[in-house]
């Protein structure tokens, strides 16, 4: 993992001890890398319920129970979906009182309105919720050359597109974490 990685990784684990919080993720373009960030900080299985790696469609419409309709319009790189990824993987994890996920194309061959597009969720339960549940979705586009980071440079393009997409839904569910302890 690479380093600037690690402090983060470090906080949010802390976050969710201090608030007494439990993650789940859904993830597709980042294959499980979120989650096994987290491997490194002893303890954590009490905070992280796990993570559910839908990379291919099918496997997000059967284990996370999203139609395919959505999956066909907007398609998996989508707002929708990476809504629908969120509420479907906490609705299948009961102990989790957050989900987040993470859907996009880091290439390389992404169409070009799709290339390096991220779409990240953050599930939250909320028993003042319609639904029981509050729902954030962030879209973000990662760069398309190697980063500054020095750490980053040893990896390949796509690489790098996965480690910073850790780092951003690292950073939403840091905030949204944030928000809980401080209201």
């Amino acid at each position: 993992m690479p380093q600037p990685l690690a402090a983060l990784v470090e906080e949010v684990a802390s976050l969710l001890q201090q608030s007494r919080r439990r993650v789940v993720f859904a993830e597709s373009c980042t294959a499980g890398l979120v989650a096994a960030s987290f491997a490194r900080v002893p303890g954590i299985s009490e905070f992280l319920c796990g993570s559910a790696v839908v990379y291919r469609l099918d496997t997000k419409a059967r284990w996370l129970g999203i139609s395919e309709e959505l999956l066909a319009n907007p398609g998996p790189v989508s707002d929708a979906v990476a809504r629908a990824m969120a509420i479907g993987v906490l609705a299948r994890t009961p102990e989790a009182d957050l989900a987040a996920s993470i859907t996009g194309h880091l290439g390389p061959d992404a169409p070009s309105d799709q290339d390096g597009l991220i779409f990240i969720g953050i599930a939250r339960r909320d028993p003042e919720a319609t639904q029981g549940v509050t729902v954030y979705v962030y879209e973000d586009h990662l760069p398309s050359g190697n980063f500054a980071v020095p750490e980053f440079r040893e990896f390949t393009l796509r690489e790098q597109r996965q480690w910073l997409a850790v780092e951003r839904v690292l950073t939403y569910l840091r905030s949204t974490l944030s928000n809980l302890l401080d209201p």
